[in-house]
């Protein structure tokens, strides 16, 4: 089991920065991959970045430039620097983790944190 908990949202203007920060405990050992999801008021969870335990990343188009996505296997941490925030970044995020597959689909991972609210203004 791996217990999976999110923080560093908040309320920032278009333009600005945040860094989340997802921290694993537990069974972390062998986690293969660890990912960000969002989820927007209304709309369907979106795979954001993931990477993989050898350092293999993926983003979706609409952040690509703007996020990085890291982990600390030794703090057994991940993170996401979001620069450049727009109003549609808006959304609760979400940290996700899994033993065996690396992929934006979400049905894929099978830990899941709580989520951490990130809200751009205009």
């Amino acid at each position: 089991q791996v217990r999976l908990v999110e923080s560093g949202g908040g309320s920032v203007q278009a333009g600005g920065s945040l860094r989340l920060s997802c921290a694993a405990s537990g069974y972390t050992y062998s986690l293969y991959c660890m990912g960000w999801f969002r989820q927007a008021p209304g709309k369907e969870r979106e795979g954001v970045a993931i990477i993989a335990r050898g350092g293999r990343v993926s983003y979706t188009d609409s952040v690509k430039g703007r996020f990085t996505i890291s982990r600390d296997n030794a703090q057994n941490t991940l993170y996401l620097q979001m620069n450049s925030l727009r109003p549609e970044d808006t959304a609760l995020y979400y940290c996700a983790a899994d033993y065996n597959r690396c992929s934006m689909e979400g049905a894929n991972f099978d830990y899941w944190g709580q989520g951490t609210q990130v809200t751009v203004s205009s």
